[in-house]
């Protein structure tokens, strides 16, 4: 079986990752990989590091007429296109016509796709493949596709790597320079608008004046970093000491999260399932969210306890108060490494896209 990923995004974060991580599982399973991307992609450099196949096209904008020319004679070699971002799905599907290819969209984020008939690209996708339970809902109910054409497949994590039994928790504060007589809660994500990292480092203001021992650190990169570290600064100030910290881009995302004592997620719009709350829920940290895109996915109760706190709104107040219950212990949750193994594993991943894609061409 042959597939072929496009990606348009030039950045890199949780929809990039899942897709390298897709094409990894999906040639464990004996298929052959190649993705189409930008030339300044980041992304790119990073499949050819894994050995992948990989093309490079203008992908100017949806109607660029080279992209789809060249990318039709791409996809005469493969089964499957799979696209991943707006741009690229218009010109990956447009491309797939006469190609004896099957077009697959994958949707990864939770922001609406508007129901005008002009926007016809999804009800020409052989099938479409959704993040989360409620992207799938939404795009059924908003977008006139069919139940049977849609699946939701939510992305998978390599659960043997986010195991806390590895890592050294006292180790990893050293390796990381945080403070060890301390109640860490960590953020992990790229740094942009929809994570709301600024509320995250408003939560810090908040909570540092009542409880002196908790320290607060962010891990990841992007636009939002230098603003980000504005405010951080800013707050760290006004405290007369450094309460939260942001440490850039890690490599080791595991190693980050096993310095943790409570992981915070502060997006508020657009996320599907987030990988970095998998990660930490597999890690079995105690967690809060708020209810968002389709982190319901992620939630679920066991023993009479849920296995994080999902607030009903993913606001500053809310954020504040459920983090002083876990603080005082005043809230109980069972963290089940369980349920995210057997649920949100790579292994999940690959057996349901593997089913997806026989389906289509059977």
């Amino acid at each position: 079986m042959r597939i072929l990923h496009t990606e348009w995004s030039g950045g890199f974060g949780g929809q990039e990752i899942r897709i390298l991580n897709e094409m990894q599982e999906m040639r464990r399973r004996g298929c052959h990989l190649a993705l189409a991307t930008k030339e300044d992609a980041r992304i790119l450099p990073k499949a050819k590091e894994y050995g992948f196949t990989t093309f490079t096209l203008p992908f100017r904008r949806k109607t660029d007429i080279e992209s789809i020319y060249k990318l039709h004679k791409i996809a005469r070699n493969f089964d499957i296109i799979n696209t991943h971002s707006g741009i690229d799905t218009w010109l990956g599907g447009l491309a797939s016509i006469g190609s004896g290819a099957k077009f697959i969209r994958t949707r990864h984020l939770s922001n609406k796709i508007h129901p005008s008939r002009l926007n016809f690209i999804n009800s020409l996708a052989d099938f479409i493949i959704t993040t989360g339970e409620s992207i799938r809902e939404a795009m059924i109910r908003e977008n006139r596709i069919k139940p049977e054409r849609i699946l939701s497949i939510p992305t998978g994590i390599d659960t043997e790597t986010f195991y806390k039994e590895k890592y050294n928790k006292e180790a990893m504060k050293t390796k990381y320079n945080l403070p060890q007589n301390k109640l860490i809660i960590g953020n992990l994500g790229v740094l942009r608008a929809m994570k709301r990292q600024d509320v995250f480092i408003e939560v810090a203001r908040g909570i540092c004046q009542k409880y002196p021992d908790v320290f607060f650190v962010i891990a990841g990169s992007g636009d939002g970093q230098v603003c980000l570290e504005n405010l951080a600064k800013e707050v760290n100030q006004a405290a007369n000491q450094e309460i939260v910290r942001l440490l850039g881009h890690i490599e080791n995302p595991a190693e980050f999260l096993a310095t943790l004592d409570i992981f915070m997620l502060t997006s508020d719009r657009n996320e599907g399932v987030p990988q970095s709350l998998m990660q930490a829920l597999a890690m079995e940290i105690p967690s809060i969210a708020g209810n968002i895109g389709s982190i319901t996915d992620l939630h679920f109760y066991s023993q009479g306890k849920p296995n994080f706190i999902l607030t009903q709104n993913p606001n500053l107040e809310e954020f504040i108060e459920a983090l002083e219950l876990l603080i005082r212990k005043e809230r109980r949750i069972l963290p089940s490494r369980d349920f995210i193994c057997k649920n949100f594993s790579l292994v999940a991943m690959g057996e349901k896209t593997m089913q997806v894609y026989q389906n289509l061409l059977s």
